[in-house]
């Protein structure tokens, strides 16, 4: 993100009343617990926004009220691609541009089906490139609906139009990642990385931050990580908070968003568990516990580091 510091973007939840409706003050109240935390920016109306159970309405709506909610504190990105024709996906990037967002994000599997070719992604791209005039763009390897990554060559040659600015990460893999960053070097771009099982490396290699969904859980310690991934004073306790995520991995897959609103709400957070999504898996006492046992061996971290932060 233009001229920000290396740090932590949330993939925004959206908070929802117990009837379904969106609860838009818990969603001003979730916002300012991301940017107490520590937050560099926010991604609003993403995949752990449950950005597809929302109407388009809904999805405009939500991000205008994030930005709102922000008040310039920290800048904010959204998705602005949902399939279509790409002079459909053109428009709607321009309409959710005008909310206020610094940059709109596209979805890599939104831009061409599974078995078009890397040269029908670019071709589509600058399509949409072309259509939306100078609106910064960014792009986002959402597993849904399915992943397709952008390689090294592509997102270089991306970034070279000066129009591409943002890119959260989900390769899984830190010399892909490094790649990533060596093609784009010298450019006013930011790759956030997704994948916590590398974080401390992925900074070091100059990734701009990290951008996942433990920061649903522990925002202030993705937020923390940041700030000290290369501080050799506490060196000893970033190795602890690095293994805590590789340790914990799966435990916050499970039931995803829902077990990230349970964690949040566990901490004195007003928020409702309720999620729109469908076939995640049940919401069960084993889940529950999993959380809770994932609770306390953060308590013990967090003693460790000393962090101190009130989500309540």
């Amino acid at each position: 993100m233009e001229k920000r510091e290396k740090g932590f973007i949330p993939v925004m939840l959206t908070p929802f009343k117990d009837n379904g409706e969106v609860d838009y003050d818990g969603l001003t109240r979730l916002t300012e617990l991301y940017i107490n935390a520590g937050s560099a920016g926010l991604f609003a109306n993403c995949l752990s926004s449950e950005m597809f159970e929302l109407s388009e309405d809904e999805r405009l709506k939500v991000v205008g009220h994030v930005v709102k909610a922000a008040n310039g504190k920290v800048p904010v990105v959204a998705t602005g691609t949902f399939g279509g024709a790409i002079a459909q996906q053109a428009d709607f990037v321009k309409r959710i541009h005008d909310t206020g967002l610094e940059a709109v994000i596209g979805i890599t599997g939104l831009l061409a089906s599974e078995s078009d070719s890397d040269e029908v992604f670019d071709a589509n791209v600058a399509e949409l490139l072309n259509l939306t005039g100078n609106i910064p763009m960014g792009f986002y390897e959402c597993p849904v609906p399915y992943k397709r990554l952008i390689s090294p060559a592509q997102l270089g040659n991306l970034v070279k139009t000066g129009r591409v600015t943002y890119h959260k990460d989900t390769c899984l893999d830190i010399d892909q990642v490094r790649a990533k960053i060596a093609a784009t070097q010298g450019y006013n771009f930011g790759l956030y990385d997704a994948y916590m099982v590398h974080a401390v490396e992925s900074l070091k290699e100059g990734s701009a931050g990290l951008s996942c969904i433990q920061g649903n859980f522990y925002p202030e310690l993705i937020a923390w990580l940041c700030k000290n991934y290369n501080n050799e004073s506490v060196k000893e306790q970033v190795d602890l908070v690095q293994q805590f995520f590789i340790d914990n991995m799966d435990v916050m897959h499970n039931v995803y968003p829902t077990i990230a609103k349970y964690s949040l709400q566990r901490r004195g957070f007003d928020i409702s568990t309720f999620t729109r999504r469908e076939g995640i898996g049940s919401f069960d006492n084993q889940i529950k516990q999993g959380i809770e046992d994932l609770d306390n061996r953060y308590t013990i971290l967090r003693n460790e580091l000393e962090l101190e932060y009130n989500l309540a």
